[in-house]
């Protein structure tokens, strides 16, 4: 068994105001999806905002929300965004968020009980956008295995 967990973080600029009309439907869903979040087998933890999901946060930009938690493992976070409810509303992203050019979503390996910080997750997003993928900072369609996985190493590691 791993001594490291899965952060992720996706970012999304909005296409309008969160209490427009146009974003209801994704405004209405939050406390569902969240809530079959943490009821997800595998489900360590989840930024919040004083409102219980993390729609006030904008640390990327005032019309960029994010999302950022940390699972067990690479299938428990597969399985909760594309096997659950959760992959219904995703299906629906281009009528609440714009398209971006550069990568949108994270992924990498913390110790486990590490709580990242959005400054952590904006750096791993942004060696994504610089490298591509790399043990620290992949996607589901490049994952890496955890540090402690036989035969693997960071790219901090092999520095001299």
């Amino acid at each position: 068994m791993s001594t490291y967990q899965l952060a992720q973080l996706n970012i999304a600029t909005l296409l309008a105001p969160l209490d427009s009309p146009q974003l209801a439907g994704f405004v209405d869903a939050l406390d569902r999806i969240n809530a079959l979040a943490e009821a997800t087998p595998g489900f360590v933890w989840r930024l919040k905002d004083e409102g219980g999901d993390a729609t006030a946060i904008r640390h990327f930009g005032d019309d960029v929300i994010v999302n950022m938690s940390v699972w067990k493992g690479i299938d428990a976070l597969h399985d909760y965004v594309y096997r659950s409810d959760h992959a219904q509303i995703f299906k629906r992203r281009r009528e609440w968020f714009a398209r971006m050019a550069d990568a949108y979503m994270v992924l990498w390996w913390v110790p486990a009980g590490h709580v990242p910080t959005l400054a952590e997750a904006a750096g791993k997003l942004a060696l994504l956008q610089r490298l591509g993928p790399t043990p620290d900072a992949f996607t589901f369609r490049d994952p890496c295995p955890p540090p402690d996985a036989v035969g693997t190493q960071t790219a901090a590691d092999a520095l001299p």
